[in-house]
Formats: C-alpha cells, sequence, structure tokens
C-alpha cells in the first residue's frame, strides 16, 4: 500500500536500504473489546535484513532502528500535521555516520520547521543541524548521579562539535571541520 511504500522509502535514506514495512489491521468484532478509539487495531511489522519474515515492529527493533523508524513517521506525518508539536528523539544516530548522519540532520532540521524537536545525538553530522545546542553532561555528585544541561553559544557550540570530531582534545583541524559543519548548515 502507498503508506508502506513511502514509510519504505524514507526508511531506504536512513541506512535501512531494503527494509519492507507493513501495517497489518484486524477487527476486534467482540463488542467487549471495543474501545473509544475504535474496533480496529494496526500493528506495524518490519523487516529490517533482507531475506526476513516481517515480524512486529515492537518485538524485532533495535534503538537505532527504531528511531530510525519513528524519524520516517515523523517526517511523514509532518507534511500534513499541524504546527506546535514537540518531536523528541533518543538513539536516533545509533549504527550510523557519515552520509547517512547528515540526510538524518537533514530531515531533523527539516521536521525542525514545523516542529520543536529535541535530539540526543553523539554525532556531530547531527549537533550542526540544530539550531540550537546543549551540552548534557552527567557526573557524580555526593553519592548521586547529576544531569546538567549547558546552552552553548556559537564558539561554544563550535569548541563542542570539535570535540565531538576529535575526541578529548581538541585539534585546530576538528576546529576547521567544525566550522565547515555550521556553515554547511
Amino acid at each position: 500500500d502507498k503508506f508502506a511504500t513511502s514509510i519504505e522509502a524514507e526508511l531506504a535514506e536512513l541506512a535501512m536500504a531494503k527494509t519492507k514495512f507493513e501495517v497489518r489491521m484486524a477487527s476486534n468484532e467482540s463488542e467487549s473489546q471495543w474501545t473509544s478509539a475504535g474496533i480496529d487495531t494496526g500493528e506495524y511489522f518490519l523487516s529490517p535484513n533482507v531475506g526476513e519474515e516481517l515480524r512486529p515492529l515492537a518485538r524485532i527493533v533495535s534503538g537505532g532502528e527504531l528511531s530510525r523508524v519513528m524519524l520516517a513517521l515523523k517526517t511523514l506525518g509532518a507534511k500534513d500535521g499541524m504546527p506546535g508539536k514537540t518531536l523528541i528523539f533518543d538513539e536516533v544516530d545509533a549504527g550510523i555516520g557519515g552520509r547517512v548522519a547528515s540526510v538524518v540532520g537533514d530531515k531533523l532540521a527539516a521536521l525542525g520547521q514545523r516542529f520543536q524537536v529535541l535530539c540526543i545525538t553523539h554525532l556531530p553530522q547531527i549537533a550542526a543541524s540544530g539550531r540550537t545546542h546543549f551540552l548534557i553532561e552527567k557526573r557524580v555528585q555526593g553519592s548521586r548521579t547529576v544531569t546538567d544541561a549547558q546552552y552553548l553559544n556559537d564558539d561554544e557550540r563550535r569548541t563542542e562539535l570539535a570535540r565531538m570530531l576529535s575526541g578529548s582534545q581538541i585539534t585546530p583541524a576538528g576546529l576547521e571541520h567544525a566550522s565547515q559543519l555550521l556553515k554547511a548548515n
């Protein structure tokens, strides 16, 4: 069907080429199963690997795959969606890098034109696509773990992207690459 084909096309752009997607509908004919949402239920089925059978999405996907399926669904939904909603993505970068990370960043930025998008990422290509950047750090304080969130200005953002690119030691090459990533977005 058209919806499944559209999802498969979105997933192909997100490093899930050849993924098969299907929505299976079932009617609850017993009146005891009827709800205010209706009598039909739907379940997403997915085959992320060639030669594998379609299986229930909720039972087979990794965190990264699930985030990319959600990104594909939200991208399609945003075409007709209403502004003013917040979309949250965590681990959308799991198992990807390079070109695919740039595609994911572009899709998130496009969603950001119509929605507030919160994305937790470890990839500089995705982080550079955002309009606002926060550094989130966990640390132990006494006997508790505390999470700090710090807004980054333009210079701090460039330095953080360089750290993400270079590791713990920030290099001139990392700073230059960070500048290029920010200019490209």
